[in-house]
């Protein structure tokens, strides 16, 4: 870009010598390094001081070489990859979780990788939390697949990545109808039934070359490296090897080649095209695989013991509140009730009580472990706390102080003692005061001649003033401001399904908060500069004037799942600047934008009140979607219809019919059942096909 922005202004110089300016600049940064980038796991060892051998930098306060990780392994350098898996945690502390209930802990190196309820739920698209899945391409992607092996789920993570993204509709193609499936040679049969045709692996290829064309082990390691590197001589100098083999000097045949094995040199050089294609994409079995394995372990774990696996896997996001916010709300979907902090029942992590999840203290602002181990100790050795005031005079106050009993007031964790927030608010201050002045007084072990106890007596009996309690959405404010999102409720919860059928994406679907590495790529790229729809309520607005002395907006805006931050320039500000107030609830019309390190945002073009006539559902543009099973149930479709032409309207209606062959077919209906939208028709269709098979897009 910088060569064709010199050329441009080439052409416009006519001495003016800030162009020429210009031109000198675009020159200078030519060819220079956009950015850097540091690798999540790499680890580059030495035998010396690293400094010895290569330049080294800073990259966000991490010491990396100035070398990348080719010129490293040139100069002989040994670079390594230590990965960490949070997945690894999520599943120990299940193991841990399940112990405490005091059921038999599974052994996860033996068991079932072939339990068909398993591979359902994945097909059925519940995979929030499954390692590697979850994401939104995956889980379709998984529902269109309908694993049945551990195969499966290796050649799924292998593919789903860009480039090899392009063999997806042939896998899935040869997956469903295997008798379709055609091999260039018999000898491929052996090599690639395994992937149903298709060339997924690395280790494919060194098979491929070794049983067709008799390479070596070694040789067929080295093949693969060069057509991973994409080396133009030499792929064409092994194609002749692959083809028609290799002789040494005094004439011993060292590499067989395909003729010599039977194989026409037309099929082998389609072979070897075919390779070198793969290559451009070729990923390592063993990656996947190990991959595989702990997903479908994540998989094992959320099918037979959901509430201990959710419980664990909330923990492990406890630093990222929009993941805490996406898991719980995927909880409740599967009936898992969330019980908000308790200083009598929660211990650091989520934990789980009666089947429930009980919110772990650690997730709450301001009550650092110290104060959690303390308060816990406290309770185990003098018992359940009975009132603030018990709870104040047994904790040691030296290791918990007034800003965290506040916190823990502000998010509900003193509710179960049936005392008013407000209530508590009011007084805690002074009840800590008072109990630190009477532990001053009394040292341990001794007590004033002419105290008597009374100090006790005079706080036990202390009354709280008679206090309305805060209202609904101000006690939920407090839960939010303490744990980053709401937990006993929600003010869009009334507006749920509201929400889902004005809107086409949510906060979980646009911001993908990666917490370790992934073999698939961040998908939310994918939504840079398109339109979409989102709704929620707007929490913070900043106001800020141009240049032009117009005013434009920052809008943080949330969902059920999260937070985004909506750019609002001044001529729609202009338009809509009535509704475009805190505490709202709006439905946003805008173009993504994602910028590089940075969160995506979006830039309004449109915003509507969510209570107003206007626009209607119709007028979005959206089509009803209803799936069916025509060979399960041959009175459904009837059933369906009946339903449609009960409601007519404007709205196109789409039937999916999912055959038992595993075909599938969908028919526009005709105009005469097109329907009005309507939280009733949502509500007889879902009763009639189930919640997951009705849907708008």
């Amino acid at each position: 870009r910088a060569l064709e922005v010199s050329q441009e202004l080439k052409k416009a110089y006519d001495g003016d010598e800030r162009i020429k300016y210009l031109i000198d600049m675009s020159k200078a940064v030519e060819g220079m390094p956009r950015h850097t980038s540091t690798h999540a796991a790499g680890v580059v060892i030495s035998k010396k001081d690293v400094t010895e051998y290569v330049p080294l930098q800073t990259n966000d306060n991490v010491i990396t070489t100035q070398y990348t990780m080719g010129t490293l392994e040139e100069l002989g350098l040994l670079k390594m990859d230590f990965l960490g898996l949070r997945t690894l945690t999520v599943i120990r502390d299940t193991l841990e979780l399940i112990k405490e209930q005091g059921l038999e802990v599974p052994n996860m190196e033996s068991i079932n990788d072939s339990d068909a309820s398993v591979y359902r739920m994945i097909s059925n698209g519940e995979t929030y939390g499954v390692f590697q899945l979850e994401s939104n391409g995956m889980t379709q992607f998984m529902k269109d697949l309908k694993p049945s092996s551990l195969e499966d789920i290796i050649a799924g993570i292998s593919l789903y990545r860009p480039g090899p993204m392009d063999q997806i509709p042939r896998y899935l193609k040869y997956k469903h109808n295997p008798e379709i499936i055609k091999y260039m040679d018999p000898k491929l049969e052996p090599i690639l039934n395994v992937t149903y045709g298709c060339m997924i692996y690395q280790e494919q290829v060194m098979q491929v070359v070794r049983d067709l064309a008799g390479y070596s082990m070694g040789r067929a390691d080295l093949v693969r490296r060069v057509m991973s590197k994409k080396k133009v001589e030499l792929m064409a100098k092994e194609r002749e090897n692959f083809i028609h083999g290799i002789m040494d000097e005094s004439g011993k045949v060292i590499v067989p080649g395909c003729v010599r094995n039977g194989i026409r040199a037309d099929i082998a050089e389609k072979i070897f095209d075919e390779l070198s294609e793969f290559a451009k994409y070729g990923f390592n079995k063993s990656h996947a695989a190990a991959y595989a394995v702990i997903g479908y372990q994540t998989a094992w774990l959320k099918f037979y013991y959901p509430v201990q696996f959710t419980a664990a896997l909330i923990t492990s996001v406890m630093g990222s509140s929009g993941k805490v916010a996406e898991y719980i709300m995927e909880g409740k979907k599967r009936a898992i009730e969330i019980l908000p902090p308790d200083i009598n029942e929660s211990n650091q992590k989520f934990a789980v009580k009666n089947n429930k999840i009980r919110f772990g203290l650690a997730a709450v602002k301001n009550v650092g472990l110290n104060a959690i181990d303390e308060i816990i100790k406290a309770r185990e050795e003098k018992g359940a706390f009975e009132s603030l005031y018990d709870f104040i005079k047994k904790v040691d106050l030296s290791a918990i102080n007034k800003r965290a009993i506040e916190s823990l007031i502000k998010c509900g964790a003193f509710d179960s003692l049936g005392v008013y927030r407000s209530r508590l608010m009011a007084v805690y201050e002074k009840l800590i005061d008072s109990i630190q002045q009477q532990k001053r007084k009394n040292i341990d072990g001794q007590m004033s001649l002419f105290d008597m106890g009374e100090a006790d007596t005079q706080i036990d009996d202390f009354a709280y003033p008679e206090l309305n309690e805060y209202e609904k959405r101000q006690l939920l404010g407090m839960e939010k401001e303490m744990l980053g999102l709401y937990v006993s409720g929600h003010p869009l919860q009334d507006y749920e399904e509201k929400l889902k059928n004005l809107t086409s994406i949510t906060t979980a679907e646009l911001i993908k908060d990666h917490l370790e590495e992934e073999i698939i790529s961040e998908e939310n790229v994918e939504y840079d500069g398109k339109m979409v729809k989102i709704g929620g309520i707007i929490g913070s607005l900043k106001l800020k004037s141009t240049k032009s002395n117009n005013m434009m907006a920052f809008v943080d805006l949330e969902d059920l799942y999260g937070n985004i931050e909506i750019l609002i320039f001044p001529k729609i500000y202009e338009k809509y600047a009535n509704i475009i107030k805190a505490d709202h609830i709006v439905i946003v019309e805008g173009r993504v934008s994602i910028r590089e390190d940075e969160s995506p945002k979006i830039l309004a073009e449109r915003i509507t009140s969510i209570d107003s006539n206007a626009p209607t559902i119709e007028s979005l543009g959206k089509k009803l979607y209803i799936k069916v099973n025509s060979d399960e149930n041959a009175n459904i479709l009837d059933e369906v219809k009946a339903i449609l032409l009960q409601n007519k309207g404007t709205t196109p209606v789409y039937l999916v019919d999912d055959k038992a062959d595993n075909k599938r077919s969908i028919m526009l209906a005709d105009k005469s059942m097109w329907v009005t939208l309507h939280e009733e028709l949502f509500i007889q269709l879902k009763r009639l096909v189930g919640d997951k098979y009705v849907a708008l897009k």
